[in-house]
């Protein structure tokens, strides 16, 4: 719990650092790009400073995480929108990382898992990353998503079962997609 009097914005600003690799984490690994996933996370940088200024933010790092969770989403929707037209497989770009930062790597999703989750819807992609690979309780992911506990829980069943069936998501002809 922060007490108003005696944070200041640097204080705000070094919190929100520190989590920013969890949150990059997050926005890749719903995304797939690492400039949308920067995209979301600096917007939501400015929605943080708005919303203290408003009234304390007490749980920094849970606001960040719902909030960078959601506007991925949405930002995944509109992507959706975008990508209908292209009729090969999308695949996310791979995360290029320095030597230094292979100690973050673990952290990061794999590639693999990346073209593993485009088997899924994205309601189900964001349930099955925020639950299997960041630990969320269903609760709190449904609150994310905007569904209930239930239908959170339903998501991640259905999207353990695409991924174990192992097809695509869209099937493309030949012709298409030549």
């Amino acid at each position: 719990p922060r007490d108003r009097r005696t944070v200041t914005a640097d204080e705000l600003a070094a919190a929100y650092s520190a989590i920013r690799p969890r949150l990059v984490g997050i926005a890749y690994a719903v995304l797939g790009t690492r400039a949308e996933a920067e995209d979301v996370v600096s917007d939501c940088w400015l929605r943080l400073a708005e919303a203290d200024a408003r009234e304390p933010v007490r749980d920094v790092e849970g606001w960040a995480v719902v909030a960078v969770s959601r506007r991925a989403l949405d930002v995944l929707r509109s992507a959706r929108v975008r990508r209908e037209s292209y009729v090969g497989p999308w695949l996310p770009e791979p995360i290029v990382d320095d030597l230094a930062d292979r100690v973050s790597l673990d952290e990061r999703v794999s590639f693999a898992l990346m073209v593993v989750l485009e088997t899924l819807t994205p309601a189900e992609r964001t349930g099955r990353v925020l639950h299997e690979l960041f630990g969320m309780p269903f609760p709190e992911i449904a609150t994310v998503v905007g569904r209930s506990p239930a239908a959170v829980r339903q998501l991640a069943s259905r999207a353990r079962a695409h991924v174990a069936a192992g097809a695509p998501r869209l099937d493309v002809d030949a012709v298409d997609h030549r």
